[in-house]
């Protein structure tokens, strides 16, 4: 009898996890959405039914996640978790959930990401980072975002924003990234590019205010002529080519002091730096173009206008003196004829 009772109590326990809902939350069957925010919760809670598409599990204090926590929730789409303690992800938290489109970390604490953290996630289309404390962004994802359309990073601490993290997203149309330390130097070139290119195509973008340096500050990325951007200095030579220039030498024999000399001379015309190309303004460009023809079209339509004038007045010019002419000879053909009508036959 009381092996029978436990198995009961075994199969109504089975029952609740499959099909009920989690304490402290509150489950939706016709959406699939369960909702588990402001409820204080320290871990994400057990037991989600597995059909679910919106889980809500904002306002808690969820500290850490560790992997694999949300494979019970295969089917899932949207995930919220803003406003938690979230310092750091774990690389494989969010493995399981290949479906899901929408995933919102706002007002969270994270410090970094890794590149690895979104691999398991290929529909991700909106990817919410904002209000953290994010220094530092992967350079690139590991494999591109193919489906990503929103990507947000406001309200950071970001400094730069590598060019390869952006062009992995081919399909983002919204773009975030103000209220951030932005250092406006030659390592930020790339991104104004590829904002330029971005809004030219169609994109929606929030402003760039750069915090420093002080010359910049407070100004705005896009509006800083590529012509006062300081050219970047080369990197540094590594410590294992500078080994291997050491141990080459070593077998050649040592020259003397002039020959020595004049090759540091050459070595440091090399390492000079040169001045970096002006980057191609395509709007700038364009507008160029379009004033050059309006100007040269200007001017051929007053040369054609003054070629007009000046055949017409030499036409005039031509029958008015033509006609004084005839006017002045006429006189002296009367003149004469009269004077050979007079004299003696």
């Amino acid at each position: 009898m009381k092996g029978e009772l436990l198995l009961l109590s075994g199969v109504l326990v089975l029952l609740r996890l499959a099909g009920g809902c989690p304490e402290k939350c509150r489950c939706h069957s016709s959406s699939h959405s369960v909702d588990c925010s402001r409820q204080g919760l320290a871990q994400v809670p057990l037991g989600l039914p597995p059909q679910t598409l919106t889980l809500h599990l904002q306002d808690n204090q969820l500290h850490q996640l560790p992997a694999f926590a949300f494979s019970s929730v295969p089917q899932l789409r949207t995930l919220n978790l803003r406003n938690n303690s979230l310092s750091h992800l774990a690389p494989g938290v969010f493995h399981g959930l290949r479906r899901l489109e929408v995933l919102n970390l706002t007002q969270n604490s994270l410090h970094s990401l890794e590149s690895r953290l979104f691999h398991s996630l290929p529909r991700l289309r909106e990817l919410d980072l904002s209000s953290n404390n994010i220094s530092h962004l992967p350079a690139s994802p590991g494999r591109p975002w193919e489906n990503l359309t929103v990507f947000a990073v406001q309200q950071n601490q970001l400094r730069q924003l590598d060019r390869a993290l952006l062009e992995s997203m081919p399909s983002v149309r919204l773009l975030f990234l103000k209220d951030n330390l932005w250092q406006c130097n030659c390592h930020l070139l790339s991104l104004k590019l590829w904002l330029e290119k971005f809004i030219y195509k169609g994109g929606v973008t929030d402003s760039v205010i750069c915090v420093s340096p002080d010359t910049w500050k407070g100004e705005e990325l896009l509006k800083i002529p590529y012509e006062l951007y300081q050219p970047c200095p080369f990197p540094s030579p590594n410590v294992g080519s500078s080994r291997g220039q050491q141990l080459g030498s070593a077998h050649r024999p040592v020259s003397g002091p002039p020959e020595s000399h004049s090759a540091g001379q050459r070595d440091r015309s090399e390492c000079e730096l040169k001045p970096k190309p002006r980057p191609a303004n395509l709007r700038h460009a364009v507008a160029t173009v379009v004033i050059t023809g309006v100007v040269c079209g200007i001017v051929c339509l007053m040369m054609l206008a003054a070629a007009i004038y000046g055949c017409t007045y030499a036409a005039v010019t031509a029958q008015y003196q033509g006609g004084r002419l005839a006017q002045t000879n006429a006189p002296a053909k009367m003149e004469g004829k009269e004077l050979y009508d007079s004299s003696p036959a």
